[in-house]
């Protein structure tokens, strides 16, 4: 396979999608060669700075194959790790490149626009010698892991929120119900699903001593600042309605109730930490959305983005597209429902328009149940992508385990995922391999477990 005129091998590309280009791999080609040694610096708040040191060509010949590399790492870690500053150093025509890209008028202005409302500050790109470079400062908290007393842990997904009623570590009642928040434009309709599910917890304890919330989005003092959750609530309604949402939600059961807002990621790397009784966890739920958290080898959450949805994984030129980023062969398009909708006609299974993202993945996961050769396909296909991907992310996380949650890897399709990740780690990142356990959780676990962990997010005082 050559890409940027960089030539590289692999034993493992996606059935339905002959021109995928893992970019672990290419990554790994281009490097060999590279000599030139490069620094991509990201700062977010509190002036902590992630750092990443790595080389490019410097030639002419390879101009357009060390933009790509660098873009694409300074996209990387942008939705790993945040931020609203990047320093480029060690090079003035990459840094240039990169401050076009990433501006209001770049092609990447989503990013521009989003990593600034976000930390509240204007995106900037900077550029400076190599030996002049910033020094990394990182700072990790620990999250969670409080059992004592009645909790409610919710669970916010962009096709079914969940709910558990939670007595001294000990989940005494759990719901899922099916909702549609990513194409309701009312912000009444969220709030009152969200106090609804609360209430029916509620109604199964004593009494309430403590609320989680898991959420996809950023959220800062438990308020949300961008979620795709509440994608179409309007612009004017934001501040009004959709920032204290969970806050507001909280005060309907009662008052002065403790309240502890996470990212979904987070609260997904936090089960897996806590069933596995482990840390140096990457947790990825693949649902609506690609949703991914962190736990480091202390047990504590960074404090990084760790929204991978927006990160690249295939590097080929007419990736399918984001529809909210505008950006081609991000995450979202591979480990969510997204992803499986997207391979389905490739693979002859036909779906209706009409039918919302949950159904159509449950139109796959039917003929799955029923040994269909073409939804076997689909599930390798991810299985291929993701394996691709654990190595990948590895650049950028240290990890020891990797766990999988979410509706897309429920049923025998997730068995699929998970031993053709394996397979694809072993024959082609066997160094990575050795170090990574990628698995499952127990299918119940996978549903609901993510509710139970949220539950244990606040500390009753």
């Amino acid at each position: 396979m050559k890409f940027k005129g960089i030539e590289f091998e692999t034993k493992n590309i996606p059935v339905l999608d002959k021109t995928f280009v893992p970019m672990h791999l290419f990554n790994k080609a281009f490097l060999k060669d590279a000599k030139k040694p490069i620094s991509i610096a990201v700062e977010r708040n509190a002036g902590l700075t992630a750092v990443y040191d790595t080389f490019i060509h410097g030639t002419s010949e390879y101009l357009e194959a060390d933009k790509f590399y660098i873009e694409r790492m300074v996209k990387l870690l942008l939705w790993a790790k945040g931020g609203y500053k990047v320093t480029i150093c060690g090079d003035e025509t990459i840094a240039d490149y990169i401050k076009e890209t990433y501006s209001a008028t770049g092609k990447r202005n989503f990013d521009f626009d989003f990593m600034s409302k976000v930390y509240e500050m204007p995106f900037e790109v900077f550029s400076c010698d190599y030996d002049k470079r910033p020094k990394e400062f990182e700072k990790a908290k620990p999250l969670g892991r409080h059992l004592d007393g009645c909790r409610i842990g919710f669970d916010a997904g962009g096709s079914d929120r969940k709910v558990s009623a939670v007595i001294d570590g000990e989940p005494v009642f759990s719901e899922e119900v099916e909702w549609f928040p990513k194409i309701t434009a009312d912000p009444t309709y969220h709030f009152n699903g969200i106090v609804d599910a609360m209430k029916t917890a509620a109604s199964h304890m004593p009494r309430v001593d403590a609320i989680g919330v898991s959420s996809a989005g950023i959220y800062i003092d438990n308020r949300a600042m961008v979620a795709s959750l509440f994608l179409k609530v309007p612009e004017d309604q934001i501040i009004e309605k959709f920032k204290d949402i969970y806050l507001n939600a909280a005060r309907e059961i009662g008052e002065n109730i403790p309240i502890e807002v996470a990212n979904d990621g987070d609260v997904t790397a936090l089960a897996g930490a806590m069933s596995l009784n482990d840390n140096n966890i990457l947790g990825i739920a693949m649902g609506t959305s690609e949703a991914v958290g962190y736990v480091d080898c202390d047990g504590n959450v960074t404090g990084w983005l760790n929204e991978l949805a927006f990160a690249p994984v295939d590097g080929q030129d007419d990736a399918m597209e984001d529809e909210w980023s505008h950006d081609i062969g991000c995450g979202v398009k591979y480990f969510s429902q997204d992803g499986v909708i997207k391979l389905a006609p490739r693979a002859g299974i036909e779906l209706d328009e009409k039918l919302s993202p949950a159904d159509k993945l449950k139109v796959v996961q039917k003929c799955m149940e029923a040994n269909d050769n073409r939804a076997t396909d689909i599930y390798t296909s991810i299985g291929v992508y993701l394996g691709h991907t654990a190595a990948y992310y590895t650049t950028i996380y240290d990890i020891k385990h990797i766990l999988l949650l979410g509706r897309v890897t429920s049923g025998e399709g997730g068995n699929i995922i998970i031993d053709t990740a394996k397979r694809v780690l072993n024959e082609d990142y066997p160094e990575v391999a050795s170090k990574i356990n990628l698995q499952l959780p127990d299918e119940k676990s996978r549903r609901v477990g993510q509710s139970v962990a949220a539950a244990s997010l606040p500390e009753i005082l």
